[in-house]
């Protein structure tokens, strides 16, 4: 098995997602070769919280240009968390 913090990579901080860590929803940025249940695993290890849901979402690679020169944006996975109703907030959020 990978280790946990391979695959989570940071967590996402937005407006949006702000809204959403009411609800115990979290958003992070995840190796793009990771799947649902090793995503799973990595949170509970790291937050010893219980994850009842995950969604991914692969962000796929957008063209942009500096000056003359052309190319693209790496290509990245974000993952929604949602935790349980008897979990705890995640430590780190509780500032935002």
């Amino acid at each position: 098995m990978k280790d946990p913090r391979d695959i989570i990579k940071r967590p996402i901080i937005t407006e949006r997602t702000a809204g959403m860590m009411n609800d115990l929803k979290y958003v992070f940025e995840v190796d793009i070769r990771s799947n649902k249940v090793e995503v799973k695993k990595a949170i509970e290890a790291i937050f010893n919280v219980k994850v009842s849901n995950v969604n991914t979402l692969r962000v796929p690679a957008k063209p942009k240009r500096y000056g003359r020169h052309s190319g693209y944006t790496s290509e990245w996975k974000k993952a929604f968390v949602t935790l349980s109703k008897d979990s705890k907030p995640l430590e780190f959020f509780e500032t935002v």
